[in-house]
């Protein structure tokens, strides 16, 4: 008596489930490796066929507002300094002082206890900064706010990246119509070697905790809008327009 064949269907269905299974393994580890070429290079991008945006010290109109974006960059102007890789806060007169380099991890803490040894409190708070770690950036805001300081942007500065978010804390704030003030998609976490919708959750996580940020600070939340649509190597710069349009100001610059 000879042996029954076996059941094709079942073994076809096995096939198809395991194809399916290693599809999926494939597509997590492949988004994995670009989150992580991402977050090593911070210039990382995906291929494109459009032109290349121009640099921070091309001038920027309505409609043509996306630049280059890296942390050392600046304007090409006779007196920019080389940009701080921590955040440095001086004295500037006897009711101000400037927060001027990039927002590091670990930063929040530094400058709490800087603000924490001057005396007096500065009422108004220069910013002058190509952004870097959002929690602290965060941190930093909400400290700003819970001391009353007021923010604010001036002609020769820069304000990019996560720096908005200190302008934001601002009691009052505003800038100079030649300040650069710009916003843009933001990394979150410090380790992308994480399955896909692990990622995904921290960067929809990380989202959220910034919009609650800026509803809490009385910033319309269509300000991110531009933030989202522009990759982490270009910026967009906000018009003097927009920047009270989004509640980012809330008073115009007299002198």
């Amino acid at each position: 008596m000879s042996a029954e064949p076996p059941e094709s269907g079942h073994g076809d269905s096995a096939r198809t489930i395991r194809r399916a299974l290693a599809g999926v393994l494939a597509f997590q580890l492949g988004l994995a490796a670009l989150l992580f070429l991402g977050d090593v290079g911070r210039g990382f991008s995906l291929p494109s066929t459009g032109p290349a945006a121009p640099g921070l010290d091309q001038p920027a109109r309505p409609g043509d507002q996306t630049r280059r974006f890296a942390p050392t960059d600046r304007p090409a102007r006779p007196d920019s300094a080389p940009m701080p890789v921590r955040l440095q806060l001086e004295r500037d007169g006897d009711d101000a002082a400037t927060l001027r380099g990039e927002i590091a991890a670990g930063d929040a803490d530094l400058l709490a206890r800087r603000i924490a040894s001057m005396d007096p409190t500065p009422g108004i708070l220069r910013l002058d900064s190509p952004g870097g770690s959002v929690s602290d950036a965060l941190a930093i805001g909400r400290m700003i706010r819970r001391l009353g300081i007021a923010t604010e942007v001036g002609a020769q500065a820069i304000c990019l990246s996560a720096c908005p978010y200190l302008l934001a804390a601002g009691s009052t704030r505003r800038a100079h119509p030649a300040a650069l003030v710009g916003v843009h998609q933001h990394y979150f976490g410090e380790n992308t070697l994480l399955p896909a919708f692990i990622a995904v959750e921290d960067i929809q996580h990380g989202q959220g905790e910034v919009m609650a940020y800026l509803s809490a600070m009385g910033v319309d939340l269509a300000v991110m809008q531009p933030a989202l649509l522009t990759p982490p190597d270009e910026i967009y710069l906000l018009t003097p327009e927009e920047l009270q349009s989004y509640r980012l100001v809330t008073s115009p610059w007299n002198g």
